[in-house]
């Protein structure tokens, strides 16, 4: 079958690259791609938020099945306008995005199914917001309740942290996100994802990873996108998962279908554990960026019978295998990032680091004069296989120190926590 994906990022070039070993496969494009996708897949100049425009590309090119990326085109009904078209889609409907389209929506099914999480306050105007952080407890946690391209959540130490960022929010920092705010209480423990395939009714768990948000070594500095992560995560043992299926997961999903929105697509739970006991921080309704690229390194099965599985219904007959390695990826990124940052600076050293062991997944990447380039803030994941995360963590700053790039940076410390629990 034809394949079309959306997106243009490290996630989506570690699906492509997924996808393009599937036995099932014929012809993969990719929108808006980049450099490396490009060697796995045919590019295509489409605005993912032209519903008619990519209804008539599928069309033309036979496309049997879409896989949305981003979190932005799910919330925007790309998967409801493909699907009344008559061309399948992995990815929820715009009412199960609201589980990550908005914080509150999930706080208040949480609240109603009794899912462990977070006490909060949502708010739609800052002296309010203002009156209750004067009140709390800290550190606390303002959130901006929409999409903010994983920036918007700021751990306020102090009272006055949580007012400077109470008005970060409400003045325009995160743009349209930021005109409503939750404000949670902060939660203790150790971070860690799983994630799960859903067809509206079952949950297939597909893996554990522990992302790196913040920009600096020893997990210090402002909130990214992501600087690295390992996969499995040694925090989630059997019983911690189970919990999670249990008392989020299966709740989760019976809410969603009790009110008409049943979610579809993978389900990203961002979790706290402590004592053994996961609470939820919150959920995304995509791949994770970069858990994505180590989760497709572990995975062994075939992904694209997985994706149709979940679109028509039938998980409860599948099964996933995985390697028995760990996986570990690096993110380089734009010096300046996640604040201001130069584009068009050359990259070079590459093109000989993909291995059996290695592989670079680009982001902001593209060719430029036969040329490799930077065109955004996170530009390359190098991600390894090990037979541990330490091993995984060796080859992939192995590979990393092979890139000539001045004009990027990585933290030196992906994999910490695993590493502290002594994995030999």
């Amino acid at each position: 079958m034809n394949v079309l994906i959306i997106g243009g990022g490290g996630r989506e070039h570690a699906l492509a690259w997924k996808l393009a070993q599937s036995a099932g496969l014929n012809t993969l494009y990719c929108t808006p791609g980049n450099a490396g996708i490009a060697n796995v897949a045919t590019l295509a100049a489409l605005d993912a938020g032209d519903h008619p425009a990519v209804i008539g590309f599928c069309t033309t090119n036979q496309i049997s099945l879409v896989v949305v990326g981003p979190e932005v085109p799910l919330v925007a009904g790309l998967v409801d306008a493909l699907e009344n078209a008559g061309i399948a889609a992995f990815g929820p409907s715009p009412k199960a995005a609201r589980l990550e389209g908005s914080k509150t929506f999930t706080k208040e099914l949480c609240a109603r199914h009794n899912i462990p999480t977070a006490a909060f306050q949502h708010f739609n105007n800052a002296p309010k917001a203002k009156m209750y952080a004067r009140q709390q407890d800290l550190p606390i946690v303002i959130k901006a309740d929409g999409l903010a391209a994983g920036k918007g959540v700021i751990i306020a130490e102090t009272t006055n942290d949580a007012l400077n960022a109470i008005d970060d929010c409400f003045e325009g920092e995160f743009g349209e996100a930021g005109t409503e705010i939750i404000i949670e209480e902060f939660l203790t423990g150790e971070e860690a994802s799983m994630f799960f395939l859903c067809d509206g009714q079952n949950a297939l768990p597909l893996g554990t990873a522990q992302d790196h948000k913040r920009v600096g070594e020893g997990d210090c500095g402002p909130n990214t996108g992501g600087m690295g992560a390992y996969s499995p995560a040694p925090v989630m043992d059997d019983a911690v998962i189970q919990k999670t299926i249990n008392q989020i997961i299966n709740p989760t999903l019976r809410g969603m279908s009790e009110m008409g929105a049943p979610f579809k697509g993978v389900l990203y739970a961002g979790l706290m554990i402590e004592d053994g006991q996961p609470k939820l921080i919150e959920y995304n309704v995509r791949f994770g960026d970069p858990e994505c690229q180590v989760l497709m390194m572990r995975l062994k099965s075939d992904l694209l019978p997985l994706l149709i599985a979940a679109c028509e219904g039938n998980l409860a007959d599948m099964s996933i295998e995985w390697r028995k390695d760990a996986a570990l990826t690096v993110v380089l990124a734009a010096n300046g990032y996640p604040g201001t940052y130069q584009k068009g600076s050359v990259i070079e050293g590459t093109d000989s680091l993909d291995s059996k062991f290695v592989q670079v997944f680009h982001a902001g990447t593209a060719i430029d004069n036969g040329k490799l380039i930077a065109t955004g803030g996170r530009v390359l994941n190098v991600t390894a296989l090990g037979k541990n995360v330490v091993e995984a963590q060796r080859r992939a700053y192995a590979a990393v120190d092979q890139i000539n790039w001045p004009e990027g940076f990585c933290r030196r410390d992906i994999g910490w926590r695993a590493v502290a629990r002594g994995a030999k």
